[in-house]
């Protein structure tokens, strides 16, 4: 692998990163906000998921392969790196001031229902599994493996917490938005016909 193709998928994070740092500004102020402790019940797994993809090698099991390297995994890889990161961003455009990187409640408080959020009540995690998904699988190392393990346990327990929030703020209207769309993935993941969002 070329040096340049080696730091695609790391650059892809941080460009990522730096449009959710400056995106962080300007949002609606929070009415109600989660402890600390609880933030770091989800915060610090996606922590440790993103240093076992980061780091240049891992010793015993985690690092050996599942899967033999070659330019289409890694293709695949970046690619899925690529489309979750710009569909959590679009998500991340039309929650606007509703967004926090905590699980909170905002003043003026909405159900977004446009965009990604039509279909999907957390469209954020919905790429951000994706991205990290694309990075386990260019990896090609059982740590990629564990690591989107450990995403999906953290992302699991922050949206139920929100969901939970939102319907105690909601009521109703939570219920019906619910009824009609998907948890983070449609005809696969969570999905609720009986029963936005702040996200990370």
């Amino acid at each position: 692998m070329s040096e340049s193709a080696r730091w695609l998928i790391p650059g892809l994070w941080l460009i990522w990163g730096l449009y959710w740092w400056l995106a962080s500004y300007g949002v609606k102020r929070a009415v109600r906000r989660e402890s600390v402790l609880s933030r770091a019940a989800h915060f610090v797994p996606l922590a440790v998921a993103a240093v076992l993809l980061g780091l240049d090698a891992v010793p015993g099991w985690l690092g050996r392969r599942w899967i033999a390297p070659s330019w289409t995994l890694f293709a695949t890889g970046a690619a899925l790196v690529l489309v979750g990161l710009l569909f959590s961003v679009w998500a991340r455009i039309v929650l606007g001031g509703n967004w926090s990187g905590t699980v909170a409640l905002k003043q003026h408080h909405e159900i977004v229902r446009t965009g990604p959020y039509r279909w999907i009540r957390h469209p954020i995690y919905t790429g951000l599994i994706v991205a990290f998904l694309g990075s386990a699988v260019a990896r090609g190392e059982w740590r990629g493996v564990l690591a989107v393990v450990i995403v999906l346990a953290a992302l699991w327990r922050k949206w139920r917490l929100e969901e939970r929030w939102l319907a105690e703020s909601f009521g109703a209207a939570y219920t019906d938005y619910r009824r009609g769309t998907w948890a983070l993935i449609p005809l696969v993941l969570w999905h609720h016909p009986t029963r936005h969002s702040s996200e990370t």
